[in-house]
């Protein structure tokens, strides 16, 4: 794991180059490199390597992946979708870079994101290729991300809505939202690491199905662990403002179905991971310390 994130920081480095204009090279580079966990990635590399792929022809799909996931989690911080001032223990990118120039580093790495796939990817060819942009495009814009985005904002307040009578039919409407947001904001990028991973590898069908249904569980699992741990942990674990999903009354896990129902749940979906792993006879040490460090005890 420890290796993989130091290539992939490498690369990064490497990949994004300060050029003219310089502030929004910079301010693109700087949400990007901010440290982390590099969990997307990680599990694209992973994943090329796990099908039997050469991990390093992945490598420039893995860090587009954290472009993309740097431009949600630029946009997402904006004073117009959650204004959060801290990110990873720092700064957000509009609190130093300035508002307008956020929103066009956000813009800027979807695009660059992509380039960089087909500018350093050549020897995947043309077919490969076309199915990694296919991919990239879908979890990137109106199908993937951003849906889960918009019906996150329309979803602020929706507990408290008066017309809301803790019905049959309210119930599952609610959890309908709140498996769309979680499936688009967080699964989506997910599964786009490792469907990638295993396109590059020449993975059959049903192996990417398989890892699909993985990513889906992981993803909501992760998003169920970042909800939990909202409302547990410290700036200082996490690197963010806590508490501001409840109090701007947004939709999550635990203000619908409470911390222990949370825990449980979160806890079934690691456990369909490892089946889906062990049904398809797939090993991987890394994903067993993903799926571990997301698990709550």
């Amino acid at each position: 794991m420890k290796q993989y994130i130091e290539l992939i920081d490498k690369k990064l480095d490497e990949f994004m180059p300060i050029c003219y204009p310089q502030k929004i090279f910079k301010a693109m580079k700087y949400t990007v490199t901010l440290p982390g966990k590099r969990l997307r990635p990680v599990m694209c590399l992973e994943t090329c390597k796990m099908f039997g792929g050469n991990f390093e022809d992945a490598i420039p799909t893995a860090c587009a992946i954290e472009m993309l996931h740097a431009q949600t989690l630029i946009h997402d911080d904006l004073p117009c979708m959650d204004n959060d001032m801290y990110r990873r223990g720092k700064l957000t990118n509009h609190m130093v870079f300035g508002e307008a120039n956020a929103v066009l580093a956000g813009d800027a790495l979807l695009t660059f994101a992509p380039q960089t796939i087909l500018k350093n990817s050549k020897n995947l060819g043309s077919e490969k290729l076309i199915k990694i942009m296919e991919e990239y495009f879908h979890a990137a814009g109106a199908f993937g991300v951003i849906a889960g985005q918009v019906v996150d904002i329309e979803s602020e307040k929706l507990l408290e809505m008066p017309q809301l009578e803790q019905t049959e039919e309210d119930d599952k409407l609610l959890s309908e939202t709140l498996d769309y947001i979680h499936t688009h904001k967080t699964a989506d990028l997910f599964k786009l690491a490792l469907r990638c991973g295993a396109i590059i590898a020449d993975a059959t069908d049903k192996q990417i199905d398989s890892i699909t249904e993985f990513g889906q569980y992981l993803g909501v699992a992760f998003q169920i662990a970042d909800d939990i741990l909202d409302e547990t942990s410290t700036f200082e674990q996490m690197g963010k403002t806590l508490g501001k999903d409840k109090e701007e009354g947004k939709l999550t896990y635990t203000s619908l179905y409470g911390l222990e129902k949370a825990k449980k749940d979160l806890n079934i979906l690691i456990d369909k991971c490892y089946k889906i792993l062990e049904d398809n006879n797939l090993k991987s040490e890394i994903f067993n310390q993903i799926l571990e460090k997301i698990r709550i005890k």
